[in-house]
């Protein structure tokens, strides 16, 4: 069997991300691409604040082709607004992903992601819990699967979320309730990511780890 010395041999790395993902480099002409630990990213802000922007287009430069790309959409048609906002989300997507539409069962869409994908966006986790309440499921047992497919993803997953504690007290008691438990499902990701970036106007702060 042949074998390389590593301290003799011309070592070149082609291309090398911040992320645990994908390493590719050439050793004496050849080409490696290794696959390395997946890890969890959550990407939180304001409204319009470039979340979903900055989630996508990390996606997009680390890695190559729609199949290695997928896009968990966690929005429903639920009014003319709401489709707007879908229609406008698909548009910019166009093509480059494997789209999945899935507004409830977020923890088994990741699970059953195919082979192929090295990294997946999750837009977003406030409509997600958002539409628990509406459907009244069991938020914090719906938070705790996610979580537990989160502590081992089956490929790099960048969440984006929502910061709602930095305004105004809601005026009703079931806005209060939404902000508390997005604030306290926030944290608990929070603290299993290796990556938190906070995006305010379109700029993105490493909290936790590194800027992607």
């Amino acid at each position: 069997m042949a074998t390389i010395d590593l301290k003799k041999a011309k070592t070149r790395v082609s291309s090398i991300r911040n992320s645990k993902g994908s390493v590719s480099s050439t050793t004496s002409g050849v080409r490696i691409r290794t696959r390395l630990k997946s890890q969890t990213s959550l990407i939180i802000g304001g409204g319009r604040s470039g979340k979903s922007s900055y989630a996508q287009d990390y996606a997009l430069n680390i890695s190559e082709g729609t199949p290695s790309r997928a896009y968990i959409a966690t929005a429903e048609p639920i009014d003319r607004e709401m489709k707007e906002r879908i229609a406008a989300h698909q548009k910019d997507r166009a093509d480059r992903f494997i789209t999945i539409e899935e507004p409830l069962a977020l923890a088994q869409a990741i699970y059953e992601l195919p082979a192929s994908v090295e990294v997946c966006v999750v837009d977003c986790l406030t409509v997600w819990l958002g539409n628990l309440l509406y459907h009244e499921k069991d938020t914090s047992k719906e938070i705790q699967k996610l979580i537990t497919v989160l502590k081992d993803p089956p490929c790099d997953i960048l969440l984006v979320t929502n910061e709602t504690g930095l305004g105004i007290i809601p005026a009703d008691a079931e806005s209060r309730a939404f902000r508390d438990i997005t604030g306290w499902m926030n944290q608990d990701i929070a603290a299993i990511s290796k990556n938190v970036i906070l995006l305010v106007a379109g700029l993105p702060l490493a909290l936790k780890g590194e800027i992607l």
